[in-house]
């Protein structure tokens, strides 16, 4: 039956086209209301009933719109009246605009983009018309991420006088900061960065800094990105340290994150591959010093994964034969800075592989697998220096203790010192893979295969061959102009110490006045001692220093730790007191250092971790703070109440590396009889009374390392400072095990 013309007639004729276009399109009626007809509102409902297919998004209103036709008839909704008097008012305050806009010469305001880009007056020339400009608030960088400078005033090189549309016709990325304060940032991240800034060449990255941002040589944004990360560290102003040691900086975490952004892109398509893992190598450094161990790791492995396909490995970085398989593999060095970048990044790579693995971890490649040459001197690479290539590689029979002249300076050192480190490690790490139990301390360690000369090379021959104008200096230069701190040259001398105690900790028994393992323990933490005296006593920044010093500084107090509770086993006050003195000592630096890097901070809060039983054993009454009050700072900031207790682990949220391949002090030393130790040498109160004060300027004279400088430190004597034969423990000869 036909349906009822009631309906139909109570409806008004639409005239000629007052149907929205959709509707007549698909020729359906139409009811033209606005904003939207009911057949189109029924449709879109229709539409969006159904989930929306992958990759699809519904529309968000109803597709209806309808023909500007003059005369048309307005909505029943709308009133005529009041629509034409808001029309008026739009224009009026058009007309405002652009009369202010002529008064005020062609200044840059709000009120352009207001007027759908129109900035230009009725009484100014034709030719000066501006073209249509970009909205400045798309291109204006968050504030947090900004530093404080104002933004550089470039040449022009277009018509528009606004800085940020400058920038983003030149090609820069803005993303990044402007290039006065990006250069700012690589300026601070040559002069203080002792990590990174390694695998650049500073006076060609600086030449290419001038380069257009879209010049194949101009820079990889990766690589700015994390020199912006880690020079955050001396140059930053939205940084909050909280008490656990965690660094909270926006700038650093924004830059940090867009270099993984680019990481993640070269793990998917290869593209810029070595620049990408220049600035990883940049990055994972940064992560090292903010104590981010978990990154930390993750990264170690990623770098050496990329690096061997890239054939860094081999002589020369580059392998002229077994590329049949597949892979992105690198062309030919193109020049000998190319040459020399690459060996550079290979061997940052393998130290950062070597320093993140003290905790006892198999070493991500293994030291039989290192093909690569040392690298060049820096001075040679720095100035382009037509020098062959370095004839040492770590295959060299004697690489640790002969040093060629043409082939030397502190940072080679320091790569042969972290390299003797990872020789430690390898030794401890596959003595105890399948041992069937840990190592005992009633077991003499010398009659393990490799272990004497291992043990030599760490404890003597490493020092002791060291060329002459790097053995008497150590790094450390004061002078009342201003002194000077070679970080490499200063680790080189305390890294093998370090060493010493990681491969001589497992076997310590304070038991046996003659144990070899003992007293190369404490010989080496009262060097580390020694050398931090020195640098305290001079006006220069610890925090300058390589972030390995604070795994160094634990290692010392850690055997600082077990000889205290020895003295408090057999009551001897005095002697506590003076080694609750130097574990002081060696906690302030790793706190001063955490001002800057939180490696320090969370390393200091492993270690109030391995006090918490010497603190209930002790009859001090505020053991924390002995010697404390001589230092230029307050005591009540540095380590406030209930932070100092000995309540807190540090290893339970693992932020802090354990101290590497070593028993529980608890287990190694329990029935210890006082009268073992009745003969130690140099453990005597009157020997100590120069260190219970700690006070820096007793040290003056440390540098030159004669007898009347050492008088404070105890049982060190000036040959054993400078890895002479005496162990500082005892009487006997290192070389009579």
């Amino acid at each position: 039956m036909p349906k009822s013309s009631s309906s139909a007639s109570s409806r008004p004729a639409l005239r000629r086209n007052q149907a929205c276009r959709s509707c007549r399109r698909r020729k359906l009626k139409c009811d033209a209301a606005r904003p939207h007809c009911g057949t189109c509102v029924k449709t879109w409902h229709a539409i969006i009933s159904v989930p929306a297919p992958v990759g699809y998004a519904h529309p968000t209103e109803p597709q209806c719109s309808y023909d500007p036709v003059e005369g048309l008839t307005l909505a029943p909704d709308s009133d005529p009246a009041e629509r034409i008097k808001q029309l008026e008012e739009q224009i009026a305050a058009l007309k405002g605009q652009l009369n202010d806009q002529s008064n005020s010469q062609q200044s840059d305001s709000p009120s352009q983009s207001e007027n759908n880009g129109l900035s230009s007056t009725p009484s100014q020339p034709p030719a000066e018309v501006k073209g249509i400009t970009l909205p400045r608030a798309s291109l204006v960088l968050d504030s947090q991420f900004r530093s404080d400078s104002s933004s550089p005033e470039l040449r022009p090189v277009t018509s528009t006088k606004d800085p940020f549309m400058e920038l983003l016709f030149i090609g820069w990325n803005t993303d990044l900061p402007d290039p006065n304060t990006m250069n700012h940032y690589i300026e601070v991240f040559f002069k203080c960065d002792p990590c990174g800034s390694r695998v650049l060449h500073k006076s060609s990255f600086l030449a290419s800094m001038m380069l257009p941002p879209r010049d194949p040589g101009f820079p990889h944004s990766a690589i700015l990105h994390a020199i912006c990360a880690s020079a955050s560290r001396w140059s930053s102003q939205n940084t909050v340290l909280s008490a656990d040691g965690t660094r909270r900086d926006s700038f650093a975490e924004f830059h940090a994150g867009k270099t993984r952004q680019y990481i993640d892109k070269t793990m998917a398509s290869g593209e810029d591959i070595f620049s990408v893992m220049q600035a990883c190598i940049i990055l994972s450094w940064y992560f090292y010093q903010e104590g981010r161990w978990v990154e930390v790791w993750i990264f170690a492995g990623f770098q050496t994964r990329v690096s061997i396909p890239l054939r860094l490995n081999y002589p020369g970085t580059f392998s002229t034969h077994g590329n049949n398989s597949p892979g992105a593999y690198l062309a030919p060095p193109k020049d000998l800075r190319d040459l020399e970048s690459r060996r550079r990044s290979w061997w940052m790579t393998i130290l950062f592989d070597r320093i993140c693995s003290v905790g006892g971890w198999v070493h991500a490649v293994d030291e039989r697998d290192l093909g690569t040459e040392l690298p060049l001197r820096n001075q040679d690479f720095e100035n382009e220096v037509p020098v062959p290539s370095n004839p040492q590689s770590l295959a060299t029979t004697d690489v640790f203790t002969t040093h060629p002249p043409q082939y030397t300076d502190s940072f080679i050192l320091l790569i042969k010192a972290v390299m003797l480190f990872g020789r430690v490690t390898d030794f401890n790490v596959r003595g105890s893979l399948r041992a069937p139990t840990a190592p005992s301390r009633n077991q003499n360690p010398f009659f393990l295969e490799g272990f004497s000369v291992l043990d030599n090379l760490v404890s003597r021959d490493f020092l002791e061959n060291l060329p002459h104008i790097y053995k008497t200096n150590k790094g450390v230069t004061d002078a009342p102009n201003g002194g000077t701190l070679d970080t490499d040259l200063y680790m080189v001398h305390i890294i093998p110490h370090a060493a010493n105690i990681t491969l001589h900790n497992p076997y310590i028994d304070f038991n046996d006045p003659n144990c070899l393992s003992t007293g190369r323990c404490v010989h080496s933490a009262r060097c580390i001692l020694a050398a931090y005296y020195m640098l305290s006593a001079t006006s220069l920044d610890i925090t300058r220093l390589h972030p390995f010093v604070t795994i160094c500084w634990y290692l010392a107090a850690v055997v600082q730790v077990q000889l205290c509770k020895y003295f408090i086993e057999i009551s001897d006050s005095e002697r506590e007191s003076t080694v609750w003195g130097e574990i002081n000592v060696l906690r302030f630096a790793m706190l001063a250092y955490g001002q800057r890097s939180p490696i320090g901070t969370r390393q200091e809060k492993l270690l109030q971790g391995l006090m918490r039983e010497i603190v209930r054993m002790t009859a001090q009454k505020q053991p924390l703070e002995v010697g404390v009050p001589l230092y230029p700072f307050s005591r009540t900031s540095l380590w406030r109440k209930g932070e100092g207790n000995g309540s807190q682990t540090g290893s339970e949220d693992g932020s802090a590396i354990p101290l590497p391949v070593s028993l529980p002090y608890e287990d190694q030393h329990q029935g210890m009889s006082p009268p073992s130790m009745s003969g130690v040498q140099g453990m005597s109160p009157q020997s100590m009374s120069g260190v219970q004060g700690m006070s820096p300027p007793s040290m003056n004279g440390v540098q030159g390392v004669s007898p009347p400088s050492m008088s404070g430190v105890q049982g060190v004597s000036p040959s054993s400072v400078t890895g002479g034969p005496e162990s500082g423990w005892g009487n006997e000869n290192v070389n009579g095990y």
